[in-house]
């Protein structure tokens, strides 16, 4: 038996995972194959920030994990009751967060920033 396709959205604010789930506008919603390969990602602004709303997308799209940041517990629990694995306290930039994903090394919590090279010397 073939393992099937995964869904995940991570919430976004510009490059980086979105701080608040509550405040979130703009989503990016990927598929996972099995030997852990992005096939598919588009991003999705939506028309208010609400979290009612971001739920309502979750369970339409179909989604089997969600990578945010902060997260009030009443809606973390919602996406767990409903069988949505939800990696939350992630900070850094989304593409890192999507490809550590995809290879099964993200975990909640996980905080990754790269250096900025600007060519001083301190």
């Amino acid at each position: 038996m073939t393992t099937p396709l995964k869904k995940v959205l991570i919430t976004i604010t510009e490059n980086e995972v979105a701080p608040r789930f509550d405040l979130t506008s703009e989503v990016l919603i990927a598929t996972i194959d099995p030997e852990g390969r992005v096939v598919n990602e588009r991003t999705m602004v939506l028309p208010s920030a609400s979290q009612e709303d971001l739920c309502h997308l979750i369970l339409a799209e179909s989604v089997d994990a969600v990578i945010c940041s902060g997260i009030e517990d009443e809606y973390y629990q919602y996406m767990k009751w409903k069988r949505i694995d939800v990696i939350d306290s992630v900070i850094g930039p989304y593409e890192e967060a999507l490809g550590r994903y995809a290879a099964g090394t993200l975990r909640a919590g996980d905080i990754f920033f790269f250096p900025v090279m600007d060519g001083s010397v301190d």
